[in-house]
């Protein structure tokens, strides 16, 4: 346990960020299982709404630094060619 007072501050701030991370991370690993299960049942009207729904939540986590910006655009890509494949069947 850390001794002084700016050390015992920091060790406060990264236990809520990494709190926040977490509750992000977990989101958008929601909105990407539900958009692969409309993916995988071939609706492609559900699959178009969680697209842009898990788009959303990839982005925000990219802003607020909990994704790497790149990462996220390289995850967006991915699903949208799940997407387009999909729609071309």
């Amino acid at each position: 346990m850390a001794n002084i007072k700016s050390a015992k501050k920091r060790i406060r701030v990264i236990n809520k960020k990494t709190a926040r991370n977490i509750r992000v991370k977990n989101h958008v690993k929601e909105a990407q299982k539900a958009f692969l299960a409309a993916v995988e049942a071939g609706d492609v009207a559900g699959a178009e709404k969680a697209f842009v729904l898990v788009e959303k939540k990839l982005m925000q986590a990219g802003a607020k630094g909990t994704y790497h910006k790149n990462a996220v655009r390289r995850s967006v890509s991915r699903l949208e060619k799940k997407l387009n494949a999909l729609k071309a069947e």
